[in-house]
């Protein structure tokens, strides 16, 4: 009797010894909710950043990723999530861009008097093709370059007078007015950047959630 108590005993100690605390409900679910918060914000931010200094933006956004995907699948062991983390986090940063310039422009820009002098497709391989040149018809009539991330899309013809919306802070190229057919593509833009973040959102809480040990 003595002999199997201290078995049991013994064996009791060792598997406890050996065992580590698991996280509890609450402390797992903040920590979830902490990532899940600010993975997305980081691409948001490097997103906008980008269209002010574009290499900055994309190493704030491709760090926020692979950070991301290697605490999600290395020490989470979700490797779904951390894929869809992953490409999330790719297609976030194609529109969350164009949605942060659009919205910005939309809600602050100023809305100046322009004429179109000059549109031109230089058919290059990479970027933007489209280039339209602008000239401010009051103030300092100064000249602008704007390119398909500024709206040229050859919706202006040179001659046409268009209002621009300019920058106050004079960070950011000013913005073509929409054409006709390019109804409602903010709201869309908006509207997709939205979606993506709750799903990079609920990706990352979810592997947190349901992370497993070694």
């Amino acid at each position: 009797m003595s002999a199997s108590g201290t078995a049991v005993e013994a064996g009791g100690s060792s598997g406890t010894g050996s065992s580590r605390p698991a996280p509890s409900g609450v402390r797992k679910a903040v920590g979830s909710a902490l990532w899940a918060v600010l993975v997305p914000a980081l691409l948001l931010v490097g997103s906008a950043v980008g269209q002010w200094v574009t290499w900055l933006g994309v190493v704030v956004c491709m760090a926020t990723i692979a950070v991301a995907a290697s605490v999600i699948g290395g020490f989470w062991h979700r490797a779904g999530a951390a894929t869809l983390v992953s490409f999330g986090g790719f297609a976030l940063m194609l529109f969350a861009g164009p949605a942060v310039y659009e919205g910005y422009m939309a809600t602050v820009g100023e809305p100046v008097d322009a004429v179109v002098t000059r549109v031109a497709d230089r058919d290059q391989r990479r970027g933007p093709d489209m280039f339209c040149t602008v000239r401010e018809l009051g103030g300092d009539r100064r000249t602008y370059e704007v390119s398909q991330q500024e709206n040229c899309f050859g919706q202006a013809e040179p001659g046409d007078r268009v209002e621009i919306r300019k920058d106050p802070l004079g960070l950011l190229d000013p913005r073509l007015p929409d054409s006709p057919d390019q109804r409602n593509t903010t709201e869309i833009t908006l509207a997709v950047t939205t979606g993506l973040t709750l799903v990079l959102a609920g990706g990352t809480f979810y592997g947190g959630q349901r992370r497993r040990g070694r």
